[in-house]
């Protein structure tokens, strides 16, 4: 079969410079509905945290904490599953909006021990801000710098494998220490993935806006969540 510079050409694709276009456009589309995604799924995330807070959420959990955990990772992989699964249509989006709101929810405990301490409004403001100012750095360094990320993709799974089991043993020991070094690695740890992700998305490595968002999401709730305990610990909360 023939694959001659004009055949090519007869479809677009005769000149390397417009293929290169036609990948920067693509490329540039997913980031930016990423980015939109993103900022939309903040709302469920605040609605889910206010209602949380609002019905005592936190109060109504029954069980062992080791139960309530297995559950939340159970749900919460039930909707990796359906969104992976519907991805490439519009259910994609409205799977990912439920779970942002179901991770609000979850949120809205750890929200209500903060609210009620000297200070805690103060230090999930805190808290807040540092995840804003790490997602615009990581953002901007990911889009200029040349270097390339897609290496770090094996040392963080094992890390985020490492950080999974000892936040399980956690529950039984209750170390107020290990809960510190925990929340400090793990704020490294997404710090990194989120790098990672970015890089991932802005190369043209994901192309899939849907996934991309809830990767970059689940970075910024967890880098949010270890940035609060870590200030929490630093006030001796």
């Amino acid at each position: 079969m023939s694959s001659s510079p004009e055949k090519f050409g007869a479809f677009g694709f005769g000149n390397k410079d417009a293929v290169v276009d036609v990948f920067d456009a693509d490329r540039s589309r997913v980031l930016r509905n990423t980015y939109w995604l993103l900022a939309l799924s903040m709302v469920p995330t605040v609605l889910g945290a206010w209602l949380g807070i609002t019905f005592q959420f936190r109060g109504l959990i029954v069980g062992s904490p080791m139960i309530s955990a297995l559950l939340f990772m159970g749900i919460a992989f039930g909707f990796f599953y359906a969104i992976e699964k519907f991805k490439n249509s519009s259910a994609g989006v409205v799977l990912l909006l439920g779970f942002t709101l179901f991770m609000g929810l979850m949120l809205s405990r750890i929200l209500q021990i903060y609210l009620a301490i000297p200070g805690g409004p103060q230090i999930i403001a805190l808290a807040a801000g540092g995840t804003g100012l790490m997602f615009f750095g990581l953002a901007t360094y990911a889009t200029t710098t040349k270097r390339d990320f897609s290496g770090m993709g094996k040392f963080l799974f094992v890390g985020l494998i490492m950080l999974l089991v000892a936040s399980l043993a956690n529950i039984w020991l209750q170390l107020p220490a290990l809960q510190m070094t925990i929340a400090v690695i793990a704020f490294g740890v997404f710090s990194a993935y989120l790098l990672y992700d970015l890089s991932r998305i802005i190369n043209g490595g994901e192309t899939n806006y849907i996934t991309a968002t809830l990767a970059v999401y689940l970075d910024l709730y967890n880098i949010f969540v270890s940035l609060l305990q870590i200030l929490g610990f630093a006030r001796d909360e």
